[in-house]
C-alpha cells in the first residue's frame, strides 16, 4: 500500500491502549516525515519517518505504485538522510541512544553495505553535503574539547583529508573540483562566511592556502550559503548589514549583489540544484512560509504558489532543478513530503500520515510589550470555552527559535483538557529581524522575562484567560525563561513545566559542550566577565520565591543542557518544600525522539496541568 496509507506506529497502539492521564487523541499516534531527499534520477524520495515508533530511513518510490520500504540502518534514531549523486548511497545522521553526539554512515539504498564514515571519540559528527564529485561527502566532527573539523571523506574508500579546523567552525560548501570551500566562523548570531582557495597536494590531498572574509566588516549574521559548481560565486544568507536576512551573492573580486529581499519576511531557507542554474528560495513571513524560484544567470524571481502546508521546514532541490523535495506542516498537519514541480508551480504529497480533522488551528495575534515593543503570538483557543478559561504559555528554545503554526500534539491534548495554549515569540526569537533578536542579549534578557508576564497580561486583558488559572512552561531556553518568570513574577502563575531548561548559568557553563558554552558567551554573557550578571539572571538563586508547583522533564543523555540542570531544580525544590514533580528519559537527549517518549511526555504534561488548573 501506498505509505500515506501505512497506519500509526503499534509503539503507540499499544501504550494508548492502557491507562493514560486524557483519552487517546490522533495527534498523539500521528507519525511525522521529515528530512526528504530526492534520488539523482528523481525516481524515490528518501526520508526520515518515525512510523514505526522510532526515527528510521523510509524510501518511497515516486513512478508506478511501488510500495515504501524501511532502511535499515541498525537500532539508533535517525536524524537526516542524503542521496549521493551516483544513487548507489545514502548518507545517514544517526543519534546512537538519542542522545546528542551524532554519526554520520553510509548504506545502500535497499540496505546492505552499511558503514560508518565519522564518528569523533566522545564528540559528534554531522553531514553537511555530498560534493557532487564521485561519492565523496563533505561532514564536520567536533571533539569533546570543542574543536572542529572539516573532512571530505571518500565513501568507497574511507579516505579522509581534513581541510580546515578550529572552534566554532563549520564547512558550508565546497565547490565540484574541491578547489574552493565556504567556511562559517563564530557563535550564533555573529557568524561570518569565509571563501577558502584549496590546494591539491600529492595522491589529492587538499589544504587551505587563502582565506578571505564575504561581507567583511558587517554587523550580523551569515548562517548558510551555497557555491556555484565552479566555486566562482558564493550565495549567501545573510542579516549582515541588514535587519532581516536576504539572499546575496558574492563573485570574484566583486562586492555582494541582493540577489532578494523583502521589507516582511526573513530568508529562512535555500537550495541550489547542482549545475547552479535554479535556487529555491523559502521565506518566513510572519511565521508562514512563503517560496520563489529564483534564475540564477538572468536573476529573474518568480514566486511559487502558496505550499498547502503552514511551515516547511526542509527543502532540497532535485540534481536536474525541475523538482524540489519539501518537508511540511501545520497545526492540523504533521510534518510530511511534498512534492513541487518548479516548472509549473504544482505540489504532490509523496509521504505523511494526512490532515487530522479534529485538530484545532493556530490564530496570530500582536500586542504590545510594556516597553511599547510589538510581541506576536499563535493563540489555541480551547473548544466550547464559555468565559475565561484555563490558559498555559508555551516558550520557545534557542533562544533565537521561533514559534510558528506547526504540529505539535501537546498542544492538541491539552485543547482536549480544556485548557487554551499561547505560544508566544517574544523578544530575543527569531524570525523578526536582527535587532529582534537581538533585544534580549545579556542585561536585556530581564526583558524578555518580562515580556513573559506582559503575554500573561495580555490573555487577562482580552478575556481569554481566567487570572487564577494560567500555567508557564517552556523547552531548554524556554524551560530557562519559565523558571525565570516563575521566580520573577510568582503570583501570576499557578503551575510550571520546565522542559530541558537552563537552572542555574554558572553550573550550565561548566556542564555543557565546549562548542556550546563558546557559542552561548555573546547571548548570555561570559562565565567570568560576567559573573554577577549570569548570577542575577539564574533562576536557581532565587527559588525561595518560588510559589507554583513543578513538573521537570529531561532526557538522560542532553548534553546541551546537562541532567545535571534538572537534578539540582528538583533537589533545590524539594529541600525547601516545594511541589516537584518529575519525567525523566534515560534514552534520550536534548530532544525527545522516541514516539513510546513523546507520547509519556504529552500525556504526562496535560494531565499534569489539568489536574491543577481545573481544580
Amino acid at each position: 500500500m501506498p505509505i500515506a496509507d501505512l497506519p500509526g506506529p503499534s509503539v503507540a497502539d499499544r501504550l494508548l491502549g492502557g491507562p493514560s492521564y486524557l483519552p487517546a487523541t490522533a495527534s498523539l499516534t500521528a507519525w511525522t516525515c521529515r528530512s526528504p531527499a530526492l534520488a539523482p534520477d528523481d525516481s524515490a524520495v528518501a526520508f526520515v519517518s518515525d512510523q514505526d515508533g522510532s526515527p528510521r530511513v523510509w524510501i518511497q518510490p515516486l513512478r508506478g505504485d511501488g510500495e515504501a520500504w524501511a532502511v535499515d540502518t541498525g537500532p539508533q534514531p535517525v536524524v537526516d538522510v542524503s542521496w549521493a549523486p551516483t544513487g548507489t548511497h545514502l548518507a545517514v545522521l544517526v543519534a546512537p541512544g538519542g542522545g546528542e553526539h551524532t554519526q554520520v554512515w553510509t548504506v545502500q539504498p535497499h540496505g546492505g553495505d552499511l558503514r560508518l564514515l565519522a564518528a569523533p571519540d566522545g564528540g559528534s559528527a554531522s553531514l553537511v553535503r555530498w560534493t557532487g564529485r564521485g561519492e565523496t561527502l563533505l561532514v564536520t566532527e567536533t571533539s569533546s574539547d570543542g574543536m572542529a573539523r572539516a573532512v571530505l571523506v571518500d565513501e568507497a574508500t574511507g579516505a579522509r583529508q581534513v581541510i580546515a579546523a578550529g572552534p566554532l567552525l563549520r564547512p558550508v560548501a565546497i565547490s565540484r573540483d574541491h578547489m574552493r570551500m565556504l567556511l562559517r566562523r563564530g557563535p550564533r548570531g555573529r557568524r561570518r562566511m569565509y571563501a577558502v582557495d584549496l590546494v591539491s597536494e600529492a595522491l589529492g590531498a587538499h589544504r587551505p592556502s587563502g582565506e578571505r572574509p564575504l561581507l567583511p566588516g558587517l554587523p550580523g549574521s551569515t548562517e548558510d550559503g551555497a557555491l556555484s559548481p565552479d566555486g566562482s560565486v558564493a550565495y549567501l544568507v545573510s542579516d549582515a548589514g541588514r535587519d532581516r536576512a536576504a539572499l546575496l551573492a558574492v563573485r570574484d573580486g566583486a562586492e555582494a549583489v541582493v540577489l532578494a529581499e523583502r521589507p516582511d519576511a526573513e530568508l529562512d531557507r535555500f537550495a541550489l540544484s547542482a549545475d547552479g542554474r535554479r535556487a529555491l528560495l523559502v521565506w518566513n513571513a510572519h511565521g508562514r512560509s512563503e517560496l520563489d524560484l529564483l534564475e540564477t544567470r538572468s536573476g529573474k524571481l518568480r514566486p511559487l504558489p502558496p505550499p498547502p502546508a503552514d511551515v516547511v521546514t526542509s527543502a532540497r532541490i532535485s540534481w536536474d532543478g525541475t523538482l524540489a523535495a519539501l518537508a511540511a506542516e501545520s497545526p492540523q498537519e504533521p510534518s510530511h513530503v511534498l512534492l513541487c514541480e518548479l516548472d509549473r508551480g504544482g505540489y504532490r504529497r509523496a509521504a505523511g500520515a494526512g490532515r487530522l480533522p479534529t485538530a484545532a488551528g493556530a490564530e496570530l495575534v500582536r500586542f504590545s510589550a510594556r516597553d511599547g515593543l510589538e510581541l506576536a503570538a499563535w493563540l489555541y483557543r480551547p473548544p466550547h470555552a464559555q468565559g475565561p478559561a484555563p490558559y498555559a504559555l508555551f516558550l520557545h528554545g534557542g533562544p533565537e527559535d521561533q514559534e510558528r503554526p506547526a504540529f505539535n500534539p501537546l498542544y492538541q491534548n491539552l485543547l482536549t483538557a480544556g485548557i487554551g495554549v499561547l505560544a508566544p515569540n517574544v523578544r530575543g526569537s527569531g524570525g523578526y529581524g536582527r535587532a529582534f533578536r537581538e533585544a534580549d542579549d545579556r542585561e536585556n534578557r530581564f526583558r524578555a522575562v518580562d515580556d513573559v508576564a506582559d503575554c500573561a497580561a495580555e490573555l487577562v486583558r482580552q478575556g481569554l484567560a481566567h487570572p487564577s488559572r494560567l500555567a508557564c512552561m517552556g523547552w531548554s531556553y524556554g524551560g530557562y525563561l519559565t523558571l525565570a518568570a516563575l521566580v520573577t513574577y510568582p503570583l501570576v502563575f499557578r503551575a510550571g513545566v520546565v522542559v530541558s531548561g537552563i537552572a542555574d548559568f554558572e553550573t550550565f557553563y561548566e556542564r555543557t559542550e565546549p562548542w556550546i558554552a563558546a557559542a552561548a558567551v555573546s547571548e548570555y554573557g561570559h562565565p567570568e566577565a560576567d559573573r554577577e550578571l549570569l548570577r542575577a539572571l539564574s533562576p536557581l538563586r532565587a527559588l525561595d520565591r518560588l510559589a507554583a508547583p513543578l513538573l521537570v522533564v529531561h532526557g538522560a543523555r542532553d548534553s546541551n543542557v546537562p541532567l545535571y540542570e534538572a537534578e539540582q531544580l528538583i533537589s533545590a525544590a524539594t529541600a525547601r518544600g516545594l511541589p516537584c514533580d518529575h519525567l525523566l528519559f534515560d534514552d534520550e537527549g536534548h530532544e525527545f525522539r522516541q514516539v513510546a517518549n513523546r507520547i509519556s511526555f504529552v500525556t504526562r504534561v496535560a494531565g499534569w496541568l489539568a489536574d491543577r488548573l481545573h481544580a
